[in-house]
């Protein structure tokens, strides 16, 4: 069991490079490729047809670059394409949602906050994931527009997105909540405004670490880990945009990596 081929990760920018800092952090081994379709974000503004096709294109990029395993580190991808994209190769692809069946059994107060795009938020499998979960809670969900733009134009921390950020989250103030989901793989990257903005009492979930641990349990499971460390190379980071943006969000950690720009 000796696999050196890419784990492929994309999203609609540069806010799945959160889902890839916990692949990295629980797979340190293997090798990696990310993919910012940063010319296309956000993909929650767009109809489902066009998340589909932007999705087909991702992965096929990925796979022509050899990748073992597709990471669909978006949630509007996720919730919108990943049943098209799994029926139609036969590469493993792990996707991710927001993480609302935790918040709901934990919630002691009967009430969680779910901030996410519109795309998530309207997509069946969203719905369907909430019902099973949420019947006797109160959701309040709240689209975060404006959100992925702010970050990809490199504001995460600007007075402007903390100014948007206490206008979207007030209702779920007032509705006192006690786990905030994260319905979007940018928004933990404004993780220390929205300590600022909630109360201590609120809990954040993101899915970030649960599709790290999917990954791994796939990898060992169809015998593909990398467990060679002769055989890991440096992160490779791709982007169809600028890529200073994607190069300052990966810059926050001490990894070596590759960022560059490619048309895809």
């Amino acid at each position: 069991m000796n696999d050196p081929r890419p784990i492929g990760i994309f999203d609609s920018g540069v806010g799945g490079t959160s889902i890839w800092k916990e692949i990295h952090r629980l797979l340190p081994l293997e090798n990696t490729i990310y993919l910012s379709d940063s010319r296309n974000a956000p993909y929650g503004i767009k109809t489902q047809e066009k998340i589909i096709q932007l999705s087909i294109k991702n992965t096929e990029k990925l796979l022509k670059l050899d990748c073992k395993l597709i990471v669909v580190a978006c949630n509007t991808a996720t919730t919108n394409a990943i049943r098209i994209l799994r029926s139609a190769y036969k590469t493993a692809i792990i996707g991710i949602e927001p993480a609302i069946k935790p918040a709901a059994l934990k919630s002691a107060n009967k009430a969680i906050g779910i901030l996410a795009t519109r795309g998530t938020l309207t997509s069946e499998l969203f719905a369907q994931t909430s019902e099973l979960y949420t019947r006797d809670i109160n959701v309040i969900e709240v689209e975060g527009n404006g959100l992925v733009e702010l970050i990809e134009n490199g504001k995460k921390d600007a007075d402007e997105t903390k100014k948007l950020l206490l206008g979207l989250l007030d209702p779920m103030l007032k509705a006192k909540i006690d786990y905030l989901v994260l319905g979007c793989s940018h928004y933990p990257y404004l993780i220390p405004l929205l300590e600022e903005i909630l109360p201590p009492e609120v809990k954040i979930i993101d899915s970030g670490e649960a599709v790290a641990r999917q990954t791994k349990n796939i990898l060992e499971n169809n015998g593909l880990l990398n467990i060679s460390k002769e055989n890991t190379r440096t992160p490779e980071f791709y982007t169809n945009s600028d890529p200073q943006v994607l190069s300052d969000i990966i810059q926050a950690e001490t990894y070596n990596y590759k960022v560059a720009e490619m048309d895809f």
